[in-house]
């Protein structure tokens, strides 16, 4: 009888750690993301970190950062878009190897995943509808119910707004498109966002948008991000951060793309 109940209690572990198994996505390591020559790169649409090109193809920032990170660890760089709240639950789930897509370094997000160092940083600023602001002269004029203040979810800009702005009304959306037609149509009166898109719809729409602060409500630090529990991975781009700035190749690329508009 104990052999037999020793022989069921095996059965009901392998089972259950038989279904445990397949649910769950086995993350790649470094060694086999090198082995495979594939690096699968999680990315979503900001202007210019990653945007869509007029023949439909990725472009940006952070795609010329993917493909010069995977041209040095000698593998092709495999790009694929999603809505930026989606990008922490795909690495997790082992759908993506990394998240290259301006992604603030914060310790609420490090608690789940791992952080390259810093190799970028960025600015949280105001994007704002002219006609609807004209009155208002002081930001915090901005702190009341009747003002709608547009953020993208799960980001820096939307957990600022919710501290700075406490009074405001905080409308939340998922792509970065949708905030920017919003404030520049007048459905809400400001669209708090990372620099430099606030800049750059204020160029491109000067009559509707304007940008009224002159410094970033706040300064962040843009990382890889990996999954946990792979050091070599983590080494690697920490080493490669190092390379690309002391050869100037991320400061030379980081101009071209935040700092002229030559690429449109």
């Amino acid at each position: 009888m104990l052999a037999c109940a020793y022989i069921i209690i095996c059965l009901i572990f392998a089972s259950s750690h038989s279904v445990w198994a397949s649910e769950t996505t086995p993350h790649q390591k470094f060694d086999q993301i090198i082995k495979s020559g594939v690096l699968r790169v999680g990315v979503a649409l900001f202007t210019p970190w990653a945007m869509k090109g007029k023949k439909g193809e990725l472009e940006g920032f952070e795609i010329d950062v993917a493909k010069k990170l995977s041209q040095d660890m000698g593998v092709t760089p495999k790009l694929t878009v999603y809505d930026w709240n989606e990008l922490i639950p795909a690495l997790k789930a082992g759908k993506i190897d990394i998240i290259i897509s301006g992604i603030s370094i914060t310790p609420t997000r490090a608690l789940s995943i791992n952080f390259s160092n810093p190799y970028d940083e960025s600015g949280v600023g105001f994007a704002t509808n002219i006609e609807l602001t004209k009155h208002i002269t002081k930001i915090e004029e901005l702190n009341r119910k009747s003002i709608n203040i547009g953020v993208i979810s799960t980001t820096v800009a939307e957990s600022l707004a919710r501290k700075v702005f406490d009074k405001a009304t905080i409308r939340v959306f998922q792509k970065s498109d949708e905030a920017r037609d919003a404030v520049v149509s007048g459905k809400i009166h400001a669209y708090l966002e990372s620099y430099p898109i606030p800049q750059f719809i204020a160029l491109e729409h000067p009559e509707k948008i304007d940008v009224p602060l002159s410094e970033p409500l706040l300064i962040t630090k843009t990382g890889f991000a990996i999954n946990k529990s792979d050091p070599d991975f983590l080494n690697f781009l920490n080493s490669w951060i190092v390379f690309r700035d002391a050869d100037t190749w991320l400061e030379s690329t980081h101009s071209y793309w935040f700092e002229t508009l030559q690429w449109k």
